[in-house]
């Protein structure tokens, strides 16, 4: 019984407002084209509006719009430049390692992943990109000189569940129809009552009731500095939360204890279902 493999669970993340305090592109990608945030967001709003188009299209519309009108092609490298800049909340750049290390002490393997509605290239550049194991983001499509030309990846609060479901059943590229098939639960990759969700507001509701209906922990999160819980209170009394926390990843901090006893709980259970199935 000591030489079982680790078993698995997945602990996935919204990003802006989540893991870092603001919307990543209101750091250095809006202020670099001598834009106020708050008059870019103002404009995609009334783009959305009055032309129908889905929100985040409309945003990234907008900063190829402002990207012509200024004279400066946007790169890849661009996006991963600005990545690096984006503030993080306390404790995150050293959360994934101390969680994995936990987490293999009592058996677990660990496997994390993005589902956001920001940009993927972005992510990307972040400090913490390589944590990862799979960034499911919004993306551009890029010409052959590396210039972004065209949403080429949209990611809303409703097409964010079909990730959860890649992720438990295995099919992680984003193109695979196979995550359409079915998938004996026996077999697939990650059941999803041992998956994670974290998010901060209403765009992440779908995936938070989805993880909790089939047995998964969904945990909102809010900003230390302000300590506004209206938002995530209502959704944990509205039944779409298992619980709720700042968004303070030190050790220590509520949310750092909440899921060190989540992984304490999907050890036991599955160490109860190895004993089970050797029965069998």
């Amino acid at each position: 019984m000591t030489n079982r493999k680790p078993f698995k669970m997945a602990v996935c993340y919204d990003f802006d407002k989540t893991l870092s305090p603001d919307d990543m592109q209101t750091f250095t990608l809006i202020p670099s084209f001598g834009i106020d945030k708050s008059v870019f967001w103002q404009e995609t709003e009334a783009l959305t509006r009055e032309s129908g188009m889905e929100q985040n299209l409309s945003w990234m519309f907008n900063l190829i719009k402002y990207s012509k009108f200024k004279g400066r092609s946007i790169h890849r490298e661009y996006f991963r430049e600005a990545g690096a800049a984006v503030p993080l909340y306390e404790g995150v750049t050293t959360w994934f390692d101390r969680l994995n290390t936990y987490a293999l002490k009592r058996g677990i393997e660990i496997e994390h992943y993005i589902i956001s509605s920001g940009l993927k290239e972005i992510i990307e550049g972040s400090a913490i990109a390589t944590h990862f194991k799979k960034i499911y983001a919004s993306s551009y499509y890029y010409t052959a000189d590396g210039i972004a030309e065209w949403p080429a990846q949209v990611i809303n609060y409703t097409t964010k569940t079909q990730y959860i479901f890649r992720i438990s059943k295995g099919v992680l590229s984003e193109y695979d129809s196979r995550v359409n098939d079915v998938i004996p639960a026996k077999e697939r990759h990650m059941p999803i009552e041992n998956m994670v969700y974290i998010g901060d507001s209403a765009t992440d509701i779908p995936c938070m009731r989805l993880v909790k209906s089939e047995g998964g922990y969904s945990i909102g999160v809010f900003d230390p500095t302000l300590n506004n819980t209206e938002k995530v209170s209502k959704l944990l009394s509205d039944g779409r939360l298992s619980y709720y926390a700042p968004a303070d990843y030190r050790e220590g901090a509520p949310l750092d204890l909440y899921l060190k006893r989540v992984i304490d709980e999907i050890a036991a259970k599955e160490e109860r279902k190895a004993l089970q199935n050797e029965l069998q």
